[in-house]
């Protein structure tokens, strides 16, 4: 696997790191979960069929874009994808992906800016999740969110055991792989001795509650969207085991109400793993094969 080419991206307030997988004239362009990083698209880059390249953020406060300033918030993040295609696009419309709440950032771009794609792929993100009445957004970000907020604010002997705390992760461990192993060592940062996240709990937090938040909105995303749409979705979950983040009703309630959106379950993975184990040949073939 040839390493990503790392580009810059102006946007307001700074410069975004990107990662660019793929030499073809087609494009697309990504972005990750909460609080990941460009390098999670690295297993699609290596299935991405040759005509195409795949422009991977790291959004702000994650990754090589650690040192971005805000805003934050699936507006931002949306921003941001559409100066992506803008800058990369050649002029015509271009794919746009993303996981998790990268899925909920590509479906806003591609539902505000339709004439920037001529796709969307959501890949075990994107739909509606509405809060509980009486619900409180804070208390439930630290009750579902609690240990990786913990892990952003933890500082780590050396590289192996920060590595070594991911390879100890029920969804990641047993399927150990070199993308895994890539995108962790990517996320490293800090002096020796002080190694950490590159992630900052001060976005992730933001963007959090921003997703718990997003329900209404993202509803009229998914009913103002003029662009073809594909959902897939994992049956395992963020720790390995079933059920999988979306439920089978919630992904019929949303296919079912969007008529240009269709979804597919990608057997045999969880979360993580749908996007970078082997199953992320899957992604990659329907990422080039939509239309």
């Amino acid at each position: 696997m040839i390493d990503p080419l790392e580009l810059e991206l102006p946007v307001d307030g700074g410069t975004l790191r990107v990662l660019r997988f793929g030499t073809g004239p087609r494009t697309a362009v990504a972005a990750h979960g909460i609080t990941a990083s460009g390098m999670s698209f690295r297993a699609l880059g290596r299935h991405l069929h040759p005509d195409w390249s795949l422009f991977a953020l790291d959004l702000r406060g994650r990754g090589g874009s650690a040192d971005t300033p805000g805003p934050h918030g699936l507006d931002a993040h949306a921003a941001d994808l559409c100066a992506a295609a803008e800058r990369w696009g050649g002029g015509a419309p271009v794919a746009v992906t993303g996981q998790s709440m990268g899925a909920c950032a590509a479906l806003r771009a591609a539902a505000r800016r339709p004439e920037l794609f001529d796709r969307l792929l959501l890949i075990d993100g994107g739909l509606p999740m509405p809060l509980e009445d009486g619900a409180d957004p804070d208390a439930l970000l630290d009750s579902s969110m609690g240990p990786v907020l913990a892990r952003l604010t933890r500082t780590f002997e050396s590289d192996e055991a920060y590595v070594d705390l991911f390879r100890a992760h029920p969804a990641l461990g047993p399927e150990w792989n070199d993308d895994i192993e890539a995108y962790v060592r990517y996320d490293i940062t800090g002096p020796s001795g002080a190694r950490r996240s590159r992630a900052q709990e001060g976005p992730v937090r933001r963007d959090g509650r921003a997703l718990l938040t997003s329900a209404p909105a993202l509803a009229e995303d998914l009913a103002g969207l003029a662009v073809p749409a594909v959902l897939l979705h994992a049956p395992r979950g963020l720790t390995g085991a079933e059920p999988g983040m979306l439920s089978d009703a919630l992904v019929a309630h949303w296919t079912a109400r969007t008529p240009l959106l269709t979804a597919e379950a990608v057997p045999d993975c969880n979360h993580w793993t749908i996007l970078m184990g082997p199953r992320a040949r899957t992604v990659a073939d329907r990422l080039v094969g939509m239309v």
